[in-house]
């Protein structure tokens, strides 16, 4: 018999889904280092390496192209460049990570818009013979705008430079300054070779004078967007649950309020608010498929019961009672226009925030920005790719929080209602209130 202790054996800690984004400029080496990620973390199946292998082999290449794994679409293969996001999956003993493979391009500004606005950090990527440059410039102040907490410059290809630390400590150097003067903060330095796996998830024998963690460790330990500040409790309502069962006279008076906690938590017995209509009660129970559970998190898709019946429906906003954002009918917001056909003046929008729906018209364009320098030029109209400061006016109030306090109730849609088509992807910077 064993005279081992339960405090011998340890629980792995589960440090949540990080949500982490790749960019950098074209050869940089990104779909490499995604790679080189899951094939060193060994979540690569047999088959696709197999597959990979072999279509390395036919290029002529001595070793396994590890980009192919992140390269899908037989187009991007054809011409050696990604096009669009990729979206990867893994995961180790401690974390599950969402890989956002983001486009360097100029003219896919609104691609990496999409894949940084979920995301808990980001990994600019810069190719150790070229330093920095204007792309890198653009990808970090688009980083920082939409409110990445974290941001890891990897210098990549230090095989290339003899692995000289020179050479890295230029960089970082070059890129402190530029960082200074954008207000960028929290920003690490790694040199890694996404190609033979140096500082990646393994140490390597090569960059023996850098004493950081290595890529993977950083990952593991970063914390997420939603614990970098306390955020007040947010649950738009999705759907009003009121079962007709005639049979069971415990359902007759059932009426449960189904959404995911956008941010805080909430537990039973807590004093909430109702929006629009500004009534209060208490949470009688906090439910996950039909069984009461005491409290939920940020994340976590529930049922609310509350203590008073209050004429809710889908769009309403149960908030924390002390701390309820303000009914906004005109917003300010930094928007980047997603279509091909411009931002029109004339038209009626439509504003999708949460699980609320209400029409808006554009009030005004203070400012359009140039992404590479973030130089405030005024505009007339957008097109596809702009970032602008937008003022927009509703037709009905939401209950948004600026986005730099609350990433989830700080950012909306805009729709064409002609096609339903997602013509815009905005960031509430001030609202002015119910006027």
């Amino acid at each position: 018999m064993s005279n081992a202790s339960p405090a011998n054996h340890s629980t792995p800690v589960d440090h949540g889904l990080l949500r982490f984004l790749t960019c950098g400029s074209v050869d940089d080496g990104k779909s490499t280092l995604i790679g080189r990620l899951l094939f060193d973390t060994k979540t690569i199946l047999a088959d696709a390496l197999s597959a990979i292998a072999k279509t390395s082999q036919k290029r002529g290449m001595e070793t396994v192209d590890l980009s192919l794994l992140t390269d899908g679409l037989q187009a991007e293969r054809e011409q050696g460049i990604t096009i669009d996001v990729a979206y990867r999956y893994f995961s180790t003993g401690t974390r599950k990570y969402i890989i956002a493979d983001a486009p360097g391009h100029e003219q896919y500004t609104r691609n990496m818009v999409t894949a940084a606005s979920t995301a808990d950090l980001a990994i600019i990527l810069v190719d150790a013979r070229k330093g920095v440059l204007t792309q890198t410039r653009r990808h970090s102040i688009i980083a920082h705008l939409v409110g990445i907490p974290h941001l890891v410059v990897a210098v990549n290809k230090m095989d290339l430079v003899g692995y000289s630390r020179e050479v890295f400590e230029n960089i970082m150097r070059d890129y402190l300054e530029f960082a200074a003067k954008r207000g960028i903060k929290d920003v690490r330095f790694i040199p890694i070779s996404a190609l033979n796996g140096d500082m990646v998830v393994e140490r390597g024998e090569a960059l023996d004078w850098y004493k950081g963690a290595t890529l993977l460790d950083i990952l593991e330990n970063a914390t997420l967007a939603h614990d970098e500040h306390a955020e007040p409790f947010r649950f738009p309502v999705q759907y009003v649950c009121r079962p007709q069962d005639s049979a069971n006279p415990e359902l007759h008076d059932y009426r449960g309020f189904m959404g995911q906690v956008e941010s805080g938590s909430v537990k039973a017995g807590d004093a909430i608010t109702v929006l629009p209509s500004g009534l209060e009660t208490t949470v009688k129970a906090v439910q996950l498929g039909g069984a009461n559970i005491g409290a939920a998190i940020a994340g976590q898709s529930v049922t609310l019961l509350l203590s008073d019946e209050i004429d809710i429906s889908r769009g309403d906003m149960i908030a924390a009672k002390d701390a309820a954002p303000d009914a906004q009918k005109q917003i300010e917001t930094i928007l980047c226009w997603l279509s091909e056909t411009p931002l029109d003046r004339a038209r009626t929008y439509l504003i999708r925030h949460t699980t609320r729906e209400v029409k808006a018209k554009l009030a005004a364009i203070t400012h359009r920005l140039d992404v590479n320098t973030l130089e405030k030029r005024p505009a007339e109209k957008l097109v596809m790719n702009d970032l602008a400061r937008v003022e927009f006016k509703l037709a009905q109030p939401i209950f948004a929080d600026p986005y730099d306090r609350n990433r989830s109730t700080g950012a909306f849609i805009v729709i064409d209602p002609s096609n339903n088509n997602t013509v815009g992807a905005g960031m509430v910077a001030r609202g002015s209130g119910d006027r």
